[in-house]
């Protein structure tokens, strides 16, 4: 009798392998989790990371001999393999599958990510004299492109969820687990009330049990 290889997740707090854990939980197949923590000082993930993929960064999954990084991959295997029917079936609604599985890293963590990064080179200026011309630099690089390019896809995230329960299809698939992520970070940036449809998806999306069930086996995550 043969045994399936064993699925590990390697796991760095407040990152976006929350997401991994929560579709684990959500098909129910046996995995364990490697704990890695943030360096207090620079926020970056550990060293120890590098051992299991050059890149050593999270998520990581092993299957075996198999080493996967990057989230979408990771859900696409895992989807592949052991929840086919958390992909729609319909062209139509596959090919949404296919866009927002690309869109959440592509178009809508960029611009987050590049404002978060701006915003710490503001708390950082210095010395004092310095701080009011970074301001006016940050703010000229937000006001021109990564402020209307996030808003811009919000809006379109927002208008989807405003006329559809779900990103891909009448049910759950990969595409949500893909794009919670961004939309919980984005909450921790923008705040809350700005895009219902998309506070009352990432509120559906906490209340899943698969989803605590998530969260209590990654420990700290501050988006949820």
């Amino acid at each position: 009798m043969t045994t399936s290889p064993e699925i590990v997740l390697h796991h760095l707090n407040n990152s976006r392998s929350q997401r991994i854990l929560w579709l684990l939980e959500e098909i129910g197949v046996a995995y364990s989790v490697k704990h890695y923590q943030r360096d207090a000082k620079t926020n970056l993930a550990p060293p120890e990371l590098k051992s299991i993929h050059a890149l050593g960064r999270s998520p990581v999954l092993t299957h075996g001999d198999l080493v996967i990084a990057e989230s979408g991959a990771i859900i696409e295997f895992l989807v592949d393999n052991y929840a086919p029917h958390l992909k729609p079936i319909s062209t139509q609604d596959n090919l949404q599958y296919r866009f927002w599985m690309h869109f959440a890293e592509g178009s809508l963590m960029p611009p987050l990510v590049a404002r978060l990064v701006l915003g710490k080179a503001r708390e950082k200026a210095g010395p004092f004299f310095i701080k009011p011309i970074v301001n006016k630099l940050v703010d000229g690089i937000i006001d021109a492109y990564y402020g209307p390019n996030l808003e811009q896809s919000l809006k379109y995230v927002n208008d989807h969820l405003t006329d559809n329960e779900w990103f891909a299809g009448d049910n759950l698939s990969g595409a949500d687990i893909q794009m919670s992520f961004p939309l919980e970070a984005m909450q921790g940036r923008v705040g809350k009330g700005l895009y219902p449809a998309i506070d009352e998806f990432v509120q559906r999306i906490h209340a899943r049990d698969a989803y605590q069930r998530g969260l209590e086996k990654g420990g700290e995550y501050a988006y949820a």
